[in-house]
């Protein structure tokens, strides 16, 4: 993604997107090692060695759909790969206080910018054409819906197999689900990438005493070039992955995942200093010394990310309960049929 100068990022910070995440690679790695981390026991449909590649496959499908030229999707589809936290200060917002619904939060952003906006930066409509630069992103919100959405499907298909659903139902049923594990494993692998936490996305801007580099292309370094360059692979890194686990909330009355998706987020947005320290001192290379360090680094995120993606897997198939509502639906198809009435007269 091409980026203004130094002198202007500052004003335009709110005008510049997350255009990358990790490489097709980089992603790809992260639903491998959500898979890896799954138990025995995890329904046998999704871990086929066909349902595998599909689920890794996938990783990479939110990235293509940003080959559109629909502004429309464009609206829909960016906001869902990044979260800027230093952004929320402006808006008077902490990581605790924004709401846990996506449109209530964009309300908490509009309403912000039009009662204080000197606060935020004018935005160019030139460079907004998909109208996504009034808000920070979307990333928290979007791995907790497609969360919820996996739990649906694990919850119907149950229901399919208990009370009767057809061969082709169930079938269907299986086949989204390994639709959404895929899937959501992008926006997962994203908020493992600590660039896309925070406002340094790509290169440090405002003040930077530190003397952290400003060049965009760190970015894209870190994305896949590094990856690329160092041979980074599964094989390394599976001594490494624990077990997956229930996700904090997943087991309170009233199901809330959202304050442990945002405290994944903060967690990694604390790692984006370290990372450009490790630029800095020339860790982040694929020659020298300090290259050991700077692959702990990478594999590190990569790792964390498809833990937090299989322990939500693994939360959605555990925790789902069978559809009530189809369930009544099914119980009719073998129900015989009440007897038609006629009135007296």
């Amino acid at each position: 993604m091409k980026r203004l100068s130094l002198s202007l990022c500052t004003v335009l910070l709110a005008s510049v997107s997350n255009i990358f995440a990790w490489d097709y690679e980089g992603h790809r790695l992260v639903n491998e090692i959500a898979l890896t981390s799954l138990p025995t026991n995890f329904p046998a449909f999704a871990l086929t060695p066909a349902a595998q590649e599909r689920v890794a496959f996938l990783a990479g499908e939110a990235d293509r759909w940003r080959n559109s030229n629909n502004q429309g999707f464009q609206h829909l589809n960016e906001l869902d790969h990044y979260f800027d936290i230093e952004g929320l200060a402006p808006a008077g917002l902490t990581p605790q206080t924004v709401s846990h619904f996506r449109y209530e939060f964009a309300g908490q952003m509009y309403v912000a910018r039009a009662q204080h906006p000197e606060k935020f930066p004018a935005l160019d409509p030139k460079k907004n054409e998909a109208h996504v630069h009034e808000l920070i992103g979307l990333l928290p919100w979007a791995i907790q819906e497609n969360y919820a959405k996996l739990k649906s499907s694990f919850s119907y298909l149950k229901t399919f197999e208990a009370h009767g659903g057809t061969p082709e139902e169930i079938a269907n049923a299986k086949q989204n689900i390994i639709y959404v594990m895929g899937v959501m494993g992008h926006y997962c692998g994203d908020a493992g990438q600590p660039l896309h936490t925070t406002v340094h996305h790509h290169g440090w801007v405002g003040e930077n005493p530190k003397h952290y580099a400003t060049n965009s292309s760190i970015h894209r370094w870190i994305d896949g070039g590094y990856i690329g360059s160092s041979g980074i692979g599964l094989k390394e890194m599976k001594g490494r992955i624990r077990p997956a686990k229930t996700f904090p909330g997943v087991e309170a009355k009233d199901e809330d995942i959202f304050p442990g998706v945002m405290d994944f987020v903060m967690a990694q947005n604390k790692m984006v200093e370290p990372l450009y320290k490790l630029n800095q001192d020339g860790s982040l290379s694929d020659h020298g010394e300090g290259v050991s360090k700077g692959r702990a680094f990478v594999t590190g995120q990569l790792i964390v990310a498809g833990q937090l993606l299989g322990d939500l897997w693994y939360s959605a198939w555990d925790s789902a309960q069978e559809d009530s509502f189809l369930k009544t639906q099914l119980s009719k198809r073998t129900s015989p049929p009440k007897p038609r009435t006629t009135k007296k007269r």
